[in-house]
């Protein structure tokens, strides 16, 4: 007998939601509810740069288990976090203070992932944000993500970064440098195939590179990066942007890549958040079966 988690996953396509494209009034009990009569297989949570977010990490053992009653009577899993937090509090900080924050995060988010059932931490592949970066900066982005991976392997939960909106890591060419440095099982790939193709990247040969580590994978419809301009990252409405989603479904699936799809939106906090959402789900499915997704 299927576990009612399982029971969720009927097809070779798992789609989930980002915590964020839902209200943010929402307690997790309605969060999963709406992601579940939305017909969506998993929600990721947030651990952003919000000090009510980052408070998560400080939950008690009873608002953990509060979490995990609600995840058990939707039947929703909630498998990944996106841990954006060290946006702010970056490994690669010239301030001391600061880098022990990243350290922080990082132990509090694995003790949390762990405690919540989350198998999969999406790291944001900057070594600073706020800050110049260097060679120091690399470095000690390097030295961080060392220390977060042993913690992960112990903890048996995966680190993947992001292909970001930075030129840091925008391809999955730039992440297989850091591969070669970390060496782990623990360590993978978390495309955001709006930010790859944004860049300018071959998508289908990026893909390719990392099809053995890539462990999850973002939809979201970008503005491209061109001469002059910085493009656009978010709240593109999906088949405005420049992503070829058809394409990528088409490859992904010749890769046999059988890991989960998040659709990243941001709720706009008006009436028809719910009705965006539905939509582009909608939309996104259409554009899996024209790439030759079963779903």
């Amino acid at each position: 007998m299927l576990s009612n988690e399982l029971q969720h996953y009927p097809s070779p396509i798992s789609l989930g939601v980002y915590e964020k494209a839902l209200p943010a009034d929402m307690d997790w009990a309605q969060r999963l509810e709406t992601a579940r009569e939305l017909g969506f297989d998993f929600v990721e949570i947030s651990i952003d740069e919000q000090p009510t977010r980052q408070a998560r990490l400080d939950w008690s053992l009873q608002e953990r288990s509060d979490f995990n009653s609600a995840r058990l009577m939707s039947g929703i899993p909630v498998p990944s976090m996106c841990l954006s937090a060290h946006r702010s509090a970056p490994f690669g900080s010239r301030d001391i203070k600061t880098r022990e924050r990243a350290y922080q995060l990082m132990e509090k988010a694995l003790s949390l992932a762990v405690d919540l059932g989350i198998r999969n931490i999406q790291l944001a592949g900057y070594d600073v944000y706020y800050e110049p970066a260097d060679r120091g900066t690399r470095q000690r982005f390097v030295d961080g993500l060392q220390w977060a991976v042993e913690r992960a392997a112990q903890a048996q939960v995966m680190l993947s970064v992001e292909i970001m909106d930075t030129t840091f890591i925008n391809s999955i060419s730039k992440w297989l440098e850091f591969d070669e440095l970390i060496q782990s099982p623990w360590f993978t790939i978390y495309p955001d195939l709006g930010n790859l193709t944004a860049w300018g990247n071959n998508v289908a040969s990026e893909l390719t590179k990392g099809i053995d580590k890539i462990t999850a994978i973002h939809l979201k419809d970008t503005i491209p990066v061109l001469p002059g301009t910085c493009g656009k990252f978010r709240d593109v409405p999906f088949g405005d942007g420049c992503v070829d989603f058809v394409h990528a479904f088409e490859v992904l699936s010749a890769l046999n890549y059988r890991g989960p799809y998040l659709m990243e939106m941001w709720a706009q906090g008006q009436e028809d958040d719910i009705a965006r959402v539905r939509n582009a789900k909608a939309w996104i499915e259409n554009k899996m079966r024209e790439g030759g997704l079963e779903i």
